[in-house]
């Protein structure tokens, strides 16, 4: 929301008096005396901003997002009364410590306090003609739940399961992303190791329980952080850098503020619907940051129905009774929609049909156990060094993170922040067999055993969504089988160690880093090939003489991004991937993509000369074809007009006169590159997902920080805070992290949260 021209709010809820400063861009700084002050008046300020956003969150995880966006949400929220998100949130509610219990609950009291005041509702909920509910505690356990939710392996699980019905066994491990040649380890830094591919003799059980699943019917069918050592800097000082990604989605997920108590005094990205600060901050003596880890914590198991009765499922040679029941979607401009309800011991029936005797089921660290996430979150705002903050996460799994950070005592450091069950690695490839009891949970690897690196010898840490480990962890246990490819991680790597002086003005040009490291292969491919006619020629010759930078003015950079969707979309149609496009293992949520799920592994089979998915063909004929039905193309623009960032709201196609989506910036980079604005087969070629906000902290001097996140502050497309910070963040531009408390009372204007009442 606009804030309002206000001078103070009352706020019941508040035990002192609040300060509310802000910048140029409406960057809220809270100052206050009490820890339960402070979380009332971030609550109090991410509704002011954010309410929407926030709602749409809970929403979510309510299995309610079909009432506002119509059919479009009838999948997602099928998924989310299934897994049970809600029960879940409240059973974690219900089990978090006093001190957290404490946090929520104000930061709750925050939010209706901000609702109390009657100010105009944002422009959705007039367009939907809806009010807000009441916010609760447990609603921010859901709110946080929501923004990782079947996030990481479950997609390239269902990916392997859903080619099984065209493939044959052999060529189903090969549907892995790109490794680079070879994988680049996290832990131990530096180190490198060959892609683990599981044997045949592995796989069966797997590949033969999805032979029962497809009976009845047949066969048819990102982010970069670094932190730098103070020796390897010209300050002396550490240096935290990096840059999440995610969905251009409108209002953007993060939201910059700075939180100020007696207990502490940070300053970083918060979580609109969750108090403290969760991925991205620092507190005056250590800062971090995060990235995926990709850690496997989320298992699929084919399971056997009874023919006669489709309640009773197989287990170790026993029938037993499955959980059933049925709920109603309310759906935006249709009919209810019934969702039947199935769950075995191993989790809810996401895929199939019991009535035919298989189904899949899916098994989550996310949903099935307790989970203690946000106990973490108030420690970790007083913890002093990276060890204190590395302890005070313990207990986070509603998902993996490598969780990387420094110190002012000088250390930088590495932690797996996770929890991540134990069981075969075999369950990593594909869905496995249920009723045999050999592929269950075995407890969770311990919190000592995670992946942890702290002051590594080189003087710096990078982490790029690249495999962790080899295979398992120090102790032996299964870690993960799927992770994005090294070649972000190699790139930061390369520059870091052409920095032995680091200084903040090196950080923004890793950034915006535009070196495609696959597009090297490919064109190495393409100058062998020699066409007869003079059109591919031309795009021959373009690609063959560029650096290889997506630069937003390069016009080879469009015609490579073109030839490799062709020559994935040909991979797809020779190998009759084709087949699987739209069927419920790729439409089970999260989703599955199969041309995109090529394009991430092409590099891996031209690295090979793996012919095998071509359908008779070899190489040189695919690339042929694909350079082909790029030259029967419009005459190429500058990559940054095929690549505007894409900047959706999810309600503007229930209201496409309203303008919610705001048209984005021109940019570079692409999904390999360190400047990852990557993009999707089903958006043409314009940028969806990618860095959604930077940071770059100086530890120990912390006003020369800086920071940007992909809109603005506000959530409300009318305020003018809703998109000023998007032109600096298509230039990889920062923006001030002002943090001592006497420039920021010079600077920025204020308003004033007062208790009604003596307390």
């Amino acid at each position: 929301m606009s804030h309002g021209p206000a001078s103070s709010f009352a706020v019941d809820a508040l035990t002192g008096p609040v300060t509310v400063h802000r910048d140029d861009y409406a960057i809220a700084h809270i100052k206050t005396g009490s820890m339960k002050d402070a979380f009332i008046a971030q609550g109090f300020v991410h509704a002011q901003d954010r309410m929407w956003l926030m709602d749409s969150a809970r929403r979510q995880m309510q299995g309610r997002w079909s009432e506002w966006v119509g059919p479009a949400g009838i999948e997602a929220d099928k998924i989310a009364r299934r897994l049970g998100a809600t029960a879940a949130s409240k059973r974690d509610y219900e089990a978090l410590g006093g001190d957290a219990r404490t946090m929520v609950d104000a930061y709750a009291d925050g939010v209706n306090a901000y609702l109390a005041q009657g100010d105009p509702l944002p422009l959705e909920y007039q367009l939907l003609g809806e009010e807000v509910e009441p916010w609760e505690g447990w609603h921010c356990v859901a709110a946080m739940r929501q923004r990782g939710f079947l996030i990481g392996t479950p997609a390239f699980k269902l990916w392997r399961a859903a080619a099984l019905a065209v493939l044959s066994p052999e060529d189903i491990t090969k549907l892995r992303w790109d490794d680079g040649g070879k994988e680049r380890l996290l832990v131990p830094p530096g180190a490198e190791t060959d892609h683990w591919i599981a044997s045949l003799k592995e796989l069966r059980p797997a590949i033969d329980a999805m032979a029962h699943y497809f009976a009845p019917d047949a066969t048819g069918g990102g982010s970069n952080n670094w932190s730098v050592s103070g020796e390897r800097t010209a300050s002396g000082r550490p240096i935290l850098a990096g840059d999440p990604h995610r969905v251009f989605e409108m209002p953007s997920m993060y939201y910059q503020m700075h939180l100020a108590s007696d207990e502490f005094d940070t300053i970083g990205l918060t979580v609109p619907g969750v108090p403290g600060f969760p991925h991205f901050a620092h507190n005056g003596k250590v800062a971090w940051g995060v990235t995926i880890a990709f850690a496997d914590f989320q298992d699929f198991y084919v399971e056997k129905f009874k023919s006669d009765d489709s309640t009773m499922y197989l287990y170790k040679d026993e029938w037993l009774p499955a959980e059933t029941s049925t709920e109603t979607i309310a759906v935006r401009g249709q009919s209810d929609v019934a969702v039947d309800i199935v769950r075995t011991r191993h989790g809810a029936v996401v895929a199939g049909d019991v009535s035919g005797g298989t189904a899949l089921t899916l098994k989550s660290i996310q949903i099935d156990p307790l989970d203690r996430s946000l106990d973490c979150l108030l420690p970790m705002l007083t913890a002093k060094t990276c060890d204190e903050l590395f302890t005070a996460t313990k207990g986070w799994g509603l998902y993996d993170h490598n969780l990387v950070a420094a110190d002012t005592d000088g250390h930088i450091g590495h932690l797996v922040r996770a929890i991540i069950p134990r069981r075969p690695a075999t369950n990593g490839w594909l869905p496995v067999p249920g009723w045999t009891g050999e592929y269950e949970w075995d407890g969770t690897i311990p919190w000592e055993a995670m992946p942890r690196v702290d002051d590594p010898p080189r003087g710096y840490i990078a982490t790029a969504n690249n495999r962790v480990v080899d295979r398992a962890t120090t102790s032996g246990d299964y870690f993960t089988t799927d992770s994005h490819p090294p070649n972000r991680v190699r790139r930061i790597e390369s520059l870091l160690d052409g920095l032995p002086r680091a200084t903040l003005e090196d950080m923004s040009p890793i950034h915006h880093d535009s070196l495609s490291i696959p597009a090297l292969l490919i064109q190495s491919k393409l100058k062998s090939l020699n066409p007869d006619d003079a059109a591919l020629r031309k795009v021959v010759s373009a690609i063959a003489s560029w650096d290889c930078r997506m630069d937003g003015e390069s016009v080879a950079a469009t015609l490579y991004a073109h030839v490799r969707r062709h020559l994935a979309a040909i991979v797809l149609e020779r190998s009759g991937l084709g087949a699987v496009v739209g069927t419920s293992l790729t439409k089970t949520p999260p989703g599955v993509s199969p041309v995109d799920q090529l394009w991430w592994s092409l590099p891996n089979l031209l690295r090979a000369d793996d012919v095998s998915l071509l359908g008779g063909w070899d190489w040189s004929q695919a690339l042929t074809e694909s350079v082909r039905r790029t030259a029967a193309e419009s005459d190429p623009a500058p990559w940054k007009e095929d690549h505007r960032a894409a900047l959706t709201h999810p309600l503007a196609a229930v209201f496409p006169d309203a303008d919610l989506s705001p048209q984005g910036a021109p940019i570079g980079g692409d999904n390999d590159t360190v400047w990852a604005n990557g993009c999707s087969s089903t958006a043409a070629f314009h940028g969806v997902t990618g860095a959604v906000a930077r940071y770059v902290f100086d530890v120990g001097d912390w006003d020369n920080s800086t920071w940007i996140v992909l809109s603005g502050v506000s959530g409300d497309p009318r305020s003018p805070h809703y998109l000023d910070q998007h032109d600096k963040w298509s230039r990889c531009e920062l923006i001030p992290m002002t943090y001592s408390w006497a420039a920021i009372e010079q600077t920025c204007t204020s308003v004033s949260l007062n208790p009604t009442r003596e307390r």
